[in-house]
C-alpha cells in the first residue's frame, strides 16, 4: 500500500476522506460503580489487556485513559514477528501484514572519506523464524485494531478518556478489594470525581504510572545520560538506502537509526544528540525540531535530506529502569503493572511496545482463568515472575545495544563497522521477539521428553508450520489455531506406534475433569491432532470422537481437529518441528501461545498432573 503522498494523515488509509478516517466511537458514558478488571491506560499493553478480556461476556471490564481520545500518530512503530503471530490470535494480522512496510533487509554504513559508505547488507530475519514479517506500523494503527476487537466482541468494550488517577486504596477483604478515584478532565465534566471499585486493577499508564506510584513499586536502573531524538518525516534525498532499515555510523561522531515507515514515503529517523550532564534531563536542553533534523543531516553528509513535512517528533534520553515486582503483593495480588509502568529502556531495539503487549497477553488469561473460576487466584503470582525475566533480559540487551552504537559512533572509535553488524545478526531471534523462554514452573515443565519434539521447545512460543485440514484439504498453518480465548491446546502429533483411539479416550478422561459439566468438550482445553498420513488417504469421519466432536445446541460436528502434512508442498511438519516419527508426541500449548509441556503421547498422568497444576478440577 502507498498512503502519505500529500502528508501524514492518521486513521484508516482505505478511507479517503481524512475527516471520516477519524470517526470517534461513541461516548461509553460514566463509570460503573464496580467491575471485574478496572485497566489503567490506553497504550499498546493497555489494549491488548482489555482486548484479550473483551472475549469473555461474563467479565466486567473497565478501561480508562488520561488522554482526551485514541492515539493518532507517534511513539513506537516497530512490530516484531512474534508479535504479529499474538496478532493472529486476535484476528488482525492480516491488517497490519497488508498495511505495514515489511524489513527485509538491514544495511550497514560506517565512516569513509567525504562522509559515510555502506560497509554491510544482511537479511533481516532468518528463514523459517516465522510465517510472518517483521513489520514496520504506526503505533496507533496497532491500537484502532484492538479498539476494533473490543467494540465487536462479545463484552463491547469502548475506553472510557479523559480520566485522571486520583488516588488507589486496597482493602483486601472487600469483595472488590480495590478502590480508585479519577478526576475527569473533558469538558463540561472537568473537576468532577468518580469512584469505581474492582476486584483487580492494571496499571498500563506508561512510565509515570500513577498505578505504579499508588503502591509503592519505583523503577530502578541508570541512565546512559544520552540524548537521542526522533521523528517520522515526508523528506526529499539521494541517500540509496532510505527504504531499508539502516544502521549508520558518521565519521563527525553520532549515528542514525534509519526505519523506513509505512505507505512508501514516509521514514522515520533516531538520531543521536547530545551527551548530558550528571543529573541533567534532556528537557533541560530546550531541543527543537530543527535541531534533530540537523543532527540527521550531520549524520547523512555528504547525502542530502531535505525535510518537506514532520509528522511527529520527540527527544528523550536512553535509560534501563525496572521494578523489583510486578504487582503489589507476593501472595495475594491484585493491582498489575505492565509495559512502561514497570521496565524502560531506549526504543531504538524496537522492543517496548512489542514486550508491553506480551506481558498483557501473558496477565490477560490468567485473569480470565480466575475470575471465570477455571484457576484458583495463586495463577496470579506467576505473571511477576515471568515476565521480571524477560524484562531483565530486554535490559540487558538494551544496555548492550545502545552502548555498542554510541561508542562506535565516537570520533576515533576503535570498534570495528563489522562489529555492529555481528552483533545485530547475533541477536536476530531476539529482536524477532522468538528467543523469548521461560524458567520451568507449574505452567512450564521439565524437558525430560523434549527430544520427541525438538522444534517445540518447552517454555518457547508455539512455533507455527504449514499442514493441511483432513476435513476440508484447506492449508493453514497450525499455530493460527490458538486463538486469543483463553484455552489451552492440546496438540497430539501422531507416531507410527500411536494407537489414536485408545490416546483419545484416555485423553477425553483427562479433559473432562477440568470441564464444566455440560460444557462442550473443547471448552477449556482444546484438542487437535496431526497425522503423518496423506490427507486423501484418510476419512475424518473415521476418527475418534474426541477429533471429530459434536458441539452447540444443535450436536452440529466440528471439522477443524485433525489435519496431516502439506505432502502436496513438500511441508512435512514432521520433519520442519523434529517430531519423532515412531513414538509422536503430545505438545501443550498455553493460552499465550507459549509451549508448556512435551509428553509421550500415552502419559495420561504427567498431562493430568500439569494441568491440575494449572486449573481446578471441574
Amino acid at each position: 500500500m502507498q498512503f502519505h503522498l500529500d502528508g501524514f494523515q492518521p486513521g484508516d488509509p482505505d478511507i479517503a476522506d481524512p475527516v471520516a478516517r477519524l470517526g470517534k466511537p461513541g461516548s461509553p458514558g460514566t463509570l460503573p460503580q464496580t467491575t471485574d478488571v478496572l485497566i489503567v491506560g490506553c497504550g499498546p499493553a493497555g489494549l491488548t489487556l482489555a482486548a484479550q478480556l473483551s472475549a469473555f461476556a461474563d467479565i466486567k471490564t473497565c478501561i480508562v485513559e488520561q488522554k482526551p481520545d485514541r492515539l493518532l500518530r507517534g511513539q513506537a512503530d516497530g512490530v516484531a514477528c512474534r508479535t504479529v503471530e499474538m496478532f493472529q490470535a486476535f484476528g488482525f494480522a492480516e491488517r497490519v501484514v497488508r498495511e505495514a512496510y515489511w524489513v527485509n533487509e538491514t544495511t550497514f554504513w560506517k565512516p569513509a572519506p567525504g562522509g559515510i559508505a555502506r560497509s554491510g547488507r544482511i537479511q533481516d530475519t532468518e528463514d523459517g523464524l516465522s510465517e510472518f514479517p517483521h513489520a514496520i506500523l504506526n503505533q496507533a494503527r496497532i491500537h484502532d485494531f484492538y479498539l476494533d476487537v473490543m467494540r465487536n466482541s462479545p463484552a463491547r468494550i469502548e475506553p472510557h478518556y479523559s480520566r485522571k488517577l486520583a488516588s488507589l486504596t486496597i482493602d483486601r477483604a472487600a469483595l472488590h478489594p480495590v478502590s480508585v478515584t479519577l478526576e475527569r478532565t473533558d469538558p463540561g465534566h472537568e473537576g468532577e470525581i468518580e469512584t469505581i471499585r474492582a476486584r483487580y486493577v492494571v496499571g498500563c499508564d506508561g512510565a509515570r504510572s500513577a498505578v505504579r506510584k499508588a503502591i509503592g513499586r519505583t523503577l530502578e536502573g541508570d541512565s546512559a545520560n544520552q540524548a537521542w531524538g526522533v521523528m517520522d518525516i515526508l523528506a526529499v534525498t539521494d541517500f540509496p538506502d532510505i527504504r531499508f532499515k539502516c544502521v549508520i555510523q558518521s565519521p563527525a561522531g553520532g549515528s542514525v537509526v534509519l526505519i523506513p515507515r509505512e505507505g512508501g514515503y514516509m521514514v522515520r529517523v533516531y538520531v543521536e544528540m547530545d551527551k548530558l550532564d550528571a543529573r541533567e534531563r534532556v528537557a533541560d536542553r530546550k531541543l527543537t525540531v530543527d535541531d534533530v533534523i540537523a543532527a540527521a543531516q550531520k549524520v547523512f553528509a555528504p547525502y542530502t535530506l531535505d525535510v518537506k513535512d514532520v509528522a511527529w517528533w520527540s527527544v528523550y534520553e536512553i535509560g534501563q529502569r525496572m521494578c523489583e515486582r510486578f504487582d503489589d503483593h507476593a501472595q495475594d495480588p491484585h493491582v498489575f503493572i505492565a509495559g512502561d509502568a514497570c521496565h524502560t529502556h531506549s526504543p531504538k531495539a524496537g522492543q517496548g511496545m512489542n514486550v508491553s503487549m506480551q506481558d498483557a497477553f501473558n496477565l490477560g488469561w490468567k485473569l480470565a482463568a480466575v475470575l471465570q473460576g477455571r484457576s484458583d487466584a495463586d495463577l496470579l503470582r506467576s505473571y511477576s515472575s515471568e515476565r521480571h525475566a524477560i524484562a531483565k533480559t530486554l535490559i540487558d540487551f538494551d544496555r548492550e545495544w545502545a552502548t555498542l552504537l554510541h561508542d562506535a559512533s565516537k570520533p576515533g572509535s576503535t570498534i570495528d563497522p563489522a562489529e555492529v553488524q555481528r552483533y545485530f545478526v547475533q541477536h536476530g531471534r531476539y529482536t524477532a521477539g522468538t528467543a523469548t523462554r521461560y524458567a520451568p514452573s507449574a505452567l512450564t515443565g521439565a524437558a525430560t521428553h523434549q527430544p520427541l519434539a525438538t522444534g517445540f521447545e518447552i517454555g518457547t512460543r508455539f512455533h507455527s508450520a504449514p499442514v493441511m485440514r483432513l476435513g476440508d484439504a484447506k492449508p493453514v498453518e497450525l499455530g493460527h489455531v490458538v486463538r486469543a480465548d483463553g484455552r489451552f491446546r492440546v496438540m497430539i502429533f501422531a507416531g507410527t506406534d500411536t494407537k489414536l483411539d485408545a490416546v483419545c479416550a484416555d485423553l477425553a478422561g483427562v479433559v473432562q475433569r477440568f470441564t464444566p459439566k455440560g460444557a462442550d468438550i473443547d471448552a477449556v482445553i482444546d484438542i487437535r491432532a496431526i497425522l503423518q498420513a496423506g490427507h486423501r488417504t484418510l476419512e475424518i469421519t473415521s476418527m475418534p470422537p474426541l477429533l471429530f466432536p459434536a458441539k452447540g445446541k444443535f450436536g452440529l460436528r466440528d471439522y477443524e481437529k485433525v489435519f496431516c502434512p502439506d505432502l502436496k508442498n513438500a511441508r512435512d511438519i514432521f520433519d520442519l518441528r523434529g517430531i519423532d516419527r515412531l513414538r509422536g508426541a503430545l505438545v501443550v500449548v498455553r493460552p499465550d501461545q507459549y509451549v508448556g509441556h512435551v509428553l509421550p503421547v500415552t502419559a495420561m498422568d504427567e498431562l493430568s498432573a500439569y494441568f491440575a497444576g494449572v486449573l481446578r478440577m471441574a
